[in-house]
C-alpha cells in the first residue's frame, strides 16, 4: 500500500494568501506530491520483481485527489483507495486513516513519501508506525526485499551517511529522494487507469475522528535575499565576515 498525497506542483512559484492564512491555491496547478511519486515507483519495482501482488494507492482529501490517483494507476497501481476528507488534514489524523486502511486490506508493507513538500512535516511516517507497532525504515534511499525470511533490507540517510536497518515484515518505509527514478505514465496506460477502481471512503467509516492538533497562526514569505557581491581579495572577504557579517 502506497499513500499519495496531492500538492503544489513543484515547479509552481508559491504565492501567499492576502490574508496569511496559508498559500494560494486556485488556479493552481497541481500534481502528486514528488516523494510519494518515488514511493509509487519503489512499489510497482516490487511488484515487477515479484515481492508484492498487487499495488494499491491511498490518498486523503477532497474529491481532486482522484485526478492524482488516476495517475498512480496509470504508473500501473492495481487499485485506488480515495477516503474523502473535505477539511485540511494533519500528520497524526492522517497517521491514523492509514491505521484502519491497513487493519482492512492487510498490506505486506505500507510506503510512504519521507515528506510533502508543502507543510515538510516528515511526520506521518513515524506516527503510522507507531501506531501500528511496526518496524519503520525512514529515508530510505535502497530497499532490498528477501520472501522467504519475510524481512526488508533498508539504506537510509543519516547526518553521518548511511545506516542499514533489517525489518520485519510487515513494515513501514518512508523514501528519499535518490531510492529511485519514477516513470511516466504512458499514453495507453493512462487509457486503461480509467477503467481501474477507485473507492470512496470516509473517515467515519473509518471510524477516525477529524481534530485539529495544530494551528497555523501566520504564513509569511521568506525575506527577499539581498543580492550578492564580488569580491576583489581575500583580505576584503576577511574584513566583511569578520565586520558585517561578525562570524569571525
Amino acid at each position: 500500500m502506497v499513500a499519495i498525497k496531492r500538492v503544489v506542483d513543484y515547479a509552481v512559484k508559491i504565492r501567499i494568501k492576502s490574508d496569511k492564512s496559508g498559500v494560494e491555491t486556485t488556479n493552481v496547478k497541481m500534481s502528486m506530491n514528488p516523494f510519494c511519486e518515488i514511493g509509487l515507483e519503489e512499489a510497482l519495482r516490487m511488484k515487477e520483481g515479484g515481492f508484492a501482488s498487487e499495488v494499491i494507492a491511498v490518498s486523503m482529501g477532497g474529491g481532486q485527489c482522484v485526478e492524482t490517483l488516476r495517475t498512480s494507476l496509470a504508473m500501473g497501481a492495481d487499485r485506488a483507495i480515495h477516503v474523502d476528507a473535505p477539511s485540511a488534514l494533519y500528520p497524526l489524523t492522517v497517521a491514523k486513516a492509514l491505521k484502519a486502511l491497513v487493519h482492512l486490506e492487510n498490506p505486506g508493507l505500507l510506503i510512504l513519501g519521507k515528506q510533502a513538500i508543502d507543510d515538510d512535516c516528515n511526520q506521518t511516517g513515524q506516527m503510522v508506525a507507531g501506531l501500528l507497532n511496526w518496524p519503520q525504515g525512514t529515508f530510505a534511499s535502497k530497499v532490498v526485499l528477501d520472501k522467504e525470511k519475510k524481512t526488508a533490507t533498508v539504506d537510509r540517510e543519516v547526518d553521518g551517511g548511511l545506516e542499514t536497518l533489517c525489518l520485519d515484515l510487515p513494515a513501514v518505509i518512508t523514501t528519499d529522494l535518490r531510492l529511485n527514478q519514477p516513470r511516466y505514465a504512458t499514453l495507453p496506460n493512462i487509457m486503461k487507469a480509467k477503467s481501474k477502481p477507485i473507492k470512496k471512503m470516509s473517515l467515519e467509516e473509518l471510524k477516525v475522528e477529524v481534530r485539529s492538533d495544530l494551528e497555523v497562526v501566520q504564513v509569511t514569505a521568506p525575506p527577499v535575499r539581498k543580492a550578492g557581491v564580488i569580491l576583489s581579495s581575500v583580505d576584503e572577504l576577511v574584513d566583511k565576515l569578520k565586520n558585517e557579517a561578525h562570524v569571525i
